[in-house]
């Protein structure tokens, strides 16, 4: 019985041997196709991002276009209001023009014209100095003394 018992004991081993193989093999086959599914694309997978693709690369130049469109949209839309605005101040300016007491201040102010029966004064010399800007801007005299002064200062040479 011993004998019975050992040939037992070493088929049992061997079956569990067998056994204990064959679980590794199956277990490394396994890991082989579950390795080769996923490195590998099926064919519907490569079909499916081929047309992602194709997607992407026909809408990216239409969109790109449609972008810059709206952009420009935009931005003639700007133009448009600030010419709006700029009619509308020299419609207000034509209007204020078309009155016979604004354009006598004008003329006053700016040209130094007088009505008939005034007198005009012009003030030469050191008090007409002391009106004036640091930063020669010419304000508070007549027009043709900044340009006068332009030419003189063109006339002198360079320091």
């Amino acid at each position: 019985m011993s004998a019975d018992r050992e040939r037992f004991s070493t088929a049992t081993r061997l079956k569990a041997l067998g056994e204990q193989t064959a679980a590794r093999v199956y277990r490394v086959q396994s890991r082989r196709v579950i390795r080769r599914g996923q490195g590998r694309l099926t064919g519907r997978a490569a079909l499916l991002a081929l047309v992602v693709c194709t997607l992407v690369v026909a809408l990216a130049y239409p969109m790109r276009q449609w972008v810059s469109q709206r952009s420009d949209i935009e931005e003639q839309r700007r133009r448009a209001e600030q010419a709006r605005e700029r009619v509308e101040e020299l419609r207000d300016a034509k209007a204020r023009w078309q009155d016979p007491a604004y354009v006598e201040q004008q003329a006053r102010e700016h040209l130094h014209y007088v009505r008939p029966g005034e007198t005009g004064y012009t003030v030469v010399g050191p008090a007409a100095d002391q009106g004036r800007t640091d930063d020669r801007d010419g304000a508070g005299r007549p027009w043709y003394e900044n340009l006068w002064e332009d030419v003189d200062e063109a006339d002198r040479p360079a320091e």
